[in-house]
């Protein structure tokens, strides 16, 4: 499979899920990557700057913060699932059930 786009990786998504396999994929150039789990030292650094974020950010109604879960679609063949990301409160006005069709302001 080549030159995929992201409708075609949410699609599998679904596929997945449904199946009970749960994959991280991202999609670059059209083609699919498949994540592997982070170890417990990367985790834990990503807690801490969540944790840092959200001491900042939230009191201040700066915007919205994800974890490893968020999916961002850049294009329509590419989809990053950064580790930690930042949104601007201007930029999304309220949270997408799905993936977010903008590049975030902060990746980690």
């Amino acid at each position: 499979m080549s030159n995929l786009i992201v409708k075609d990786l949410e699609i599998l998504q679904d596929n997945l899920n449904q199946a009970g396999l749960d994959y991280q994929l991202e999609l670059e150039e059209g083609k699919i990557l498949v994540m592997s789990p982070s170890d417990i030292f990367s985790s834990e650094i990503g807690v801490r700057l969540i944790t840092s974020l959200s001491n900042w950010v939230y009191p201040r109604r700066l915007g919205h913060l994800f974890d490893s879960s968020a999916g961002f679609i850049i294009s329509d063949s590419n989809l990053k699932v950064p580790d930690v990301s930042f949104v601007r409160a201007p930029r999304l006005k309220k949270s997408v059930s799905y993936f977010g069709e903008l590049t975030p302001d902060l990746v980690v």
